[in-house]
């Protein structure tokens, strides 16, 4: 067994590592000013993006949730890990060698590794078993589907022997623990012991974001299967069917530069799209579309500024329609439009590539209808529509979804739709939709599609975010509907700083000073640590400075400070070392910015240092005390030295 890692190898993979490149494979990030970067929370439901990151010093912080924290603090949250699964993943992520103490070396990279190994492990070995003779079948299968030798490579199909133990038998051989294999899903127990989970299969594995393989989707072939269609991987410690969506380690780059996803519903399906050029689909493995999925999605659409597309393609038979029913539920969670496309001849993407070409394909997604348009539609032909009574009932099934419509600037366009769909007056069409939104007054549903991310009190001044002559319009650190989301807010954070001059000076200041220290210099720094401040809770961040100047210059400068100040006041010097500087374009403009705010913070101190010396100057008779007027006299012109030199005079 492993001992400890040492902590040098711990700061040096931390240090190594691109803390907005692991993030990024979570959650979709832009930029937000020099050196930071913003997404949507990967840790709270939030329509407005609140979560910064800052590559350069390591830290990530959400000013909804409060959540923060480095590089190992991200993994464990997210994926569930150890700390030391944390480092050791991140090592590996490098091919960096880890050394333990009492001179060990790791002989087991924790349970989720493991897990993870066995998969990966599983994965190769059906695709080797692909090109056996035994698995013609699948061959003919994917062939007969239009997927060649290339596409099955692509996406990592391979095939489960028809066999009971013959995975089993071969990770064994790869130093695999029958309990291992049994926790990763790949076997099952029964009477007879374990056996293969997968058996005359074709097998698909299903990865997570980072790629990394986490369970399999397995079609049957043989007629004697008396199993389901599709099985899947049972849920697992690194297995959730309910947040885990096929393809989108695939599509992920694309979603979010292209800012649209297309949900299909199975395998085939995404490889028919992908191999289309439609490469932004994806499908759920094993379950319906639900929440989980889509907070998943949201971080990588980066579903905030209401322009994104999520398209569904739905068959056109009863369960299309009730899993479009089912989607259009939790249509309201999304700030992108939502739309559907239904193939002609109620064809899926695999068939309709198959008999029409890629094309066909493309053109199925472009002309996508809007998710209210075809949900509307939906309930109209559930109605007669040739009767009085058929009508008035269609009319009131639809008048809901119209006034549930989230901008209400398509409302009234709806509503003229549904008055001809069903030949009805639009007066009378208006009035069921107004009074179908009055009974939705407060009801969830309707409440969530009032707006595409309705915003908040946005961070501006000592609210939220930087204000003042150098911080024009901040960023909306902390929307309205975030922070009612029922996550206590740190009891230190820049949210509770009063929004006074002085307050956003020392704040910005100690912004600067965190975050660029090598820029600022460690003169300046020295000296910007010796100020008095005004506020009380910087001037303990201030205290951490100073108590940790002598690692300004090294990769653990902010974890240091962090370490330095009461643990209260922790968050606080993160959310310092996070929040974005003004954006000031080229190197040198962010240089002079992040010195002369520091300069700034200096010279008031100094001015105030003039005015204590300049009293005191006054109230000392030069006569009878020479000496003392002649030391206030030389402090004073010492200070008007130093302000000169300072500010460049």
């Amino acid at each position: 067994m492993a001992g400890l890692i040492r902590k040098s190898d711990i700061d040096e993979v931390r240090a190594r590592v691109n803390l907005a490149d692991v993030v990024g494979e979570y959650v979709t990030l832009k930029s937000a000013g020099v050196g930071s970067m913003k997404g949507l929370c990967p840790f709270h439901d939030e329509r407005s993006p609140s979560f910064h990151v800052r590559p350069q010093v390591g830290f990530y912080h959400c000013f909804g949730c409060g959540e923060g924290g480095d590089l190992y603090t991200f993994l464990q949250k997210m994926d569930h890990v150890t700390f030391a699964d944390a480092v050791e993943r991140m090592a590996a992520r490098i091919g960096y060698q880890l050394h333990y103490e009492g001179g060990a070396e790791a002989t087991d990279q924790g349970n989720r590794a493991r897990l993870l190994g066995a998969n990966a492990a599983a994965a190769e070995y059906f695709i080797q078993q692909l090109g056996s003779a035994e698995a013609e079948v699948g061959r003919t299968f994917l062939g007969e589907r239009g997927f060649d030798a290339g596409a099955a490579a692509r996406f990592g199909v391979g095939f489960a022997p028809k066999s009971w133990d013959a995975l089993t038998r071969h990770l064994r051989g790869k130093g695999f623990t029958e309990a291992e294999l049994v926790a990763a899903g790949l076997v099952s127990s029964g009477d007879r012991g374990v056996y293969d989970r997968f058996r005359g299969r074709l097998v698909w594995p299903i990865r997570d974001l980072t790629g990394a393989t986490v369970g399999f989707g397995a079609r049957k072939l043989f007629d004697d299967d008396k199993g389901p269609k599709y099985l899947n991987t049972p849920e697992t410690p690194i297995y959730h069917k309910s947040q885990v969506l096929y393809g989108l380690d695939l599509a992920k780059r694309d979603i979010g530069r292209s800012r649209q996803v297309v949900v299909v519903e199975g395998y085939t399906d995404v490889m028919a799209c992908h191999l289309a050029g439609v490469t932004t689909a994806i499908a759920t493995s094993g379950t319906s579309f639900g929440v989980d999925h889509i907070k998943v999605l949201r971080r990588v659409l980066g579903d905030d500024s209401g322009l994104g597309e999520v398209i569904f393609t739905f068959d056109p038979d009863a369960a299309g329609q009730k899993a479009a029913m089912r989607a259009f539920t939790e249509e309201q969670r999304f700030a992108a439009q939502t739309y559907v496309a239904v193939a002609p001849e109620g064809l899926d993407p695999c068939d309709l590539r198959l008999r029409r070409g890629d094309d066909a394909v493309r053109r199925l997604i472009s002309t996508k209808k809007p998710m209210f348009e075809f949900v509307i539609k939906q309930l109209l032909a559930a109605h007669n529509l040739e009767t009085v009574e058929g009508r008035v009932s269609a009319l009131r099934a639809a008048a809901p979804v119209v006034a549930e419509i989230r901008d209400p600037a398509l409302r009234p366009g709806y509503a003229r739709e549904l008055a001809g769909w069903l030949g009805m007056d639009l007066t009378e069409v208006g009035r069921a939709v107004t009074a179908a939104g009055r009974r939705g007054t407060g009801n969830t549903g309707s409440a969530g599609r009032t707006g595409h991310g309705s915003g908040g009190a946005g961070y501006q001044g000592g609210a939220g975010g930087p204000s003042g002559p150098d911080h024009r319009g901040g960023d909306d650190y902390a929307p309205a509907d975030d922070l009612d989301s029922g996550f206590a807010a740190p009891d230190m954070s820049l949210m509770q700083l009063p929004t006074d001059i002085a307050t956003r000076l020392e704040r910005d200041a100690l912004m600067a000073m965190l975050q660029y220290p090598d820029i600022i210099g460690a003169d300046l720094l020295t000296r910007a640590s010796q100020v008095r401040f005004s506020n009380p809770s910087l001037a303990v961040v201030r205290d951490g400075i100073v108590g940790s100047i002598d690692s300004a210059s090294g990769a653990e400068w902010l974890s240091r400070v962090a370490l330095e100040v009461p643990e209260p006041f922790a968050t606080l010097v993160k959310q310092l070392g996070v929040a974005p500087i003004p954006n000031r374009g080229a190197e040198e403009k962010l240089a002079a910015y992040v010195r002369g705010i520091t300069v700034s913070l200096i010279d008031r101190d100094l001015l105030a240092r003039k005015s204590e010396l300049l009293g005191r100057l006054q109230r000392t008779d030069a006569r009878s005390d020479p000496d003392r007027y002649r030391e206030v006299s030389r402090e004073l012109m010492s200070v008007e030295t130093e302000r000169r030199a300072l500010r460049g005079d």
